[in-house]
């Protein structure tokens, strides 16, 4: 008998009087042991599949349809009273961003022993015990001291151990993982997929995996379904899947792998040259409100960058990528030099000729776009500024344009932010960074929200606005594939400074740094 067996599971909601559905007629089967990859764009039903496992969908608003059905050992689980202590103890749950998941106002050591307790017949005592067992399990440094941290005290990769020391605390027989490292870096997700790997061996557990990368899926799981509009399209062994993929959604993913060839540009000639510079932020202050102590995030780095050429810079969260940008961008004060085609520009510098010509893309566009703006006012913005001789004519045809030029349609200029999906709110911010006709481009972390087949189609939109514009890039990452398909130069950054910067074919074949190395193989 099969541990889990989903059947003709539909999801549904009631919205506004209306039924929308979230997943359709889906059906798959989970044996002791294995490991199930769901792959899927976000939209795709992934969430709400496994959410319905453990009962978790807002019930009566969400709905199944009367032939859905979810057995776990061949007893029903929709409208089972029994769901409540099957959850964390059978069948347990790992959420994508665990500082949300976390109580932030309780220590990591009483979460885990309330989880143990909660379910086990322990005292205090024996709970506490258990707990610094699994953080030590689980990979967690100085394990007996995080047990009295908070949530906030611990980086991200620390967290997502907690919630898996939380998960198999009562030796479940499932393991659900929703998109457990999407919010990581790409040497963390490798990290936290290792140690899934190794408790599943270990505990002889059965494991969803759920992703929108396929390449991390490649890596665990032992069977995929494709998800798509809340429909499965395709199931296979992840062997099958790879070598012989039918539907040509999954032969999409499968390919976004494959870095984009980067064609090389010549050019010479200095656009952008940085020197020394250094960005520091108070730690602490006296009396009169005083900085008396700082943290250097960015520590003395220097680059030249020429026109129509890309600098990729490469590193963990914290090793002070978008401070960098963000100084050089002029957004915030900083110690050294800038030259733009070189004329020094300093940090109070009011010409807005030289902020004109220096534009940046942030990572999340739906935070960076005015939700009270439409397309055509977020764009057309900049152009207020910087050309305000136009006319209202004139200023609209230039939208237009370049509306065109990042493959959006003239009937997006009346929508708002929230009517966008995320690629497309993403190319509105693109073009809100390219009307103004910079000479360069800061694209800090631009696809790292984004759904892999839309980073595909980004970064292919970057490569083609760079050839036609000869406009020259910094381009900010942790994903070292996107990083080898756009730059021409490679700088890789750790704690605050440049470790290594070299051209790009060079940092990939003979990479110097043990940390660089191990940026590559994560990413393979």
């Amino acid at each position: 008998m099969d541990l889990l067996e989903v059947k003709d599971l539909t999801v549904g909601f009631n919205q506004n009087g209306e039924k929308f559905l979230a997943a359709e007629n889906i059906s798959f089967t989970l044996k002791k042991g294995e490991i199930l990859g769901i792959v899927g764009e976000s939209g795709s039903g992934k969430s709400v599949t496994a959410l319905s496992i453990l009962g978790l969908l807002p019930y009566p608003k969400a709905f199944h349809s009367p032939q859905s059905s979810i057995k776990f050992h061949g007893e029903e689980l929709i409208n089972n009273s029994r769901l409540p202590k099957l959850r964390g103890s059978k069948i347990s749950f790992i959420f994508q961003e665990p500082l949300s998941s976390l109580n932030p106002l309780h220590k990591i050591g009483r979460q885990i022993a309330e989880m143990i307790m909660q379910h086990q017949n322990l005292s205090k005592e024996a709970a506490q015990k258990e707990t610094l067992n699994l953080l030590k399990l689980t990979g967690i440094p100085n394990a007996r001291q995080k047990m009295d941290a908070y949530p906030h005290q611990l980086s991200g990769g620390q967290r997502q151990r907690v919630m898996i020391a939380m998960a198999i605390a009562n030796k479940p027989e499932i393991l659900i993982a929703d998109e457990p490292t999407t919010a990581l870096d790409v040497t963390i997700q490798a990290q936290v997929v290792d140690l899934l790997i190794n408790l599943q061996k270990k505990m002889g557990m059965a494991i969803i995996f759920i992703s929108h990368d396929l390449q991390l899926v490649k890596k665990i799981a032992d069977k995929i379904i494709v998800m798509k509009n809340g429909k499965l399209i395709e199931s296979g062994t992840t062997g099958n899947i790879f070598s012989s993929p039918e539907n040509n959604y999954t032969k999409e993913l499968i390919s976004s792998f494959n870095p984009l060839k980067n064609v090389k540009k010549e050019n010479n000639e200095i656009v952008l040259e940085v020197k020394n510079l250094s960005v520091k932020f108070p730690t602490s202050f006296n009396f009169w409100g005083k900085p008396k102590t700082f943290f250097t995030a960015v520590n003395k780095v220097s680059f030249s960058l020429n026109r129509g050429q890309t600098l990729g810079i490469v590193g963990e969260s914290g090793s002070g990528k978008s401070t960098l940008a963000l100084a050089v961008s002029r957004l915030i004060p900083y110690e050294g030099k800038i030259f733009l085609k070189g004329k020094e520009i300093k940090y109070n510098n009011k010409n807005k000729e030289l902020r004109r010509k220096v534009q940046i893309v942030f990572q999340d566009p739906f935070n960076s776009l005015n939700p009270r703006m439409s397309a055509a006012e977020i764009i057309g913005e900049g152009l207020l500024v910087h050309f305000p001789d136009l006319t209202e004519k004139e200023r609209l045809e230039k939208i237009m344009k370049v509306l065109k030029e990042v493959g959006l349609s003239n009937e997006t200029v009346n929508k708002y932010p929230h009517e966008f999906s995320g690629g497309q709110r993403q190319r509105i911010a693109i073009a809100r960074a390219l009307i103004v006709e910079p000479e360069i481009l800061i694209l800090d972390e631009p696809t790292s929200a984004l759904d892999v087949t839309i980073q595909i189609q980004i970064l292919k939109l970057l490569q083609q606005i760079q050839k036609e514009r000869n406009i020259a890039y910094v381009f900010i990452s942790h994903n070292m594939q996107a990083i080898k398909s756009l730059s021409d130069t490679i700088a890789v950054m750790k704690d605050g400074h440049f470790i290594e910067k070299a051209p790009a074919d060079e940092v990939f074949e003979h990479p110097k740094e043990k940390y660089t190395r191990e940026l590559i193989k994560a990413s393979l």
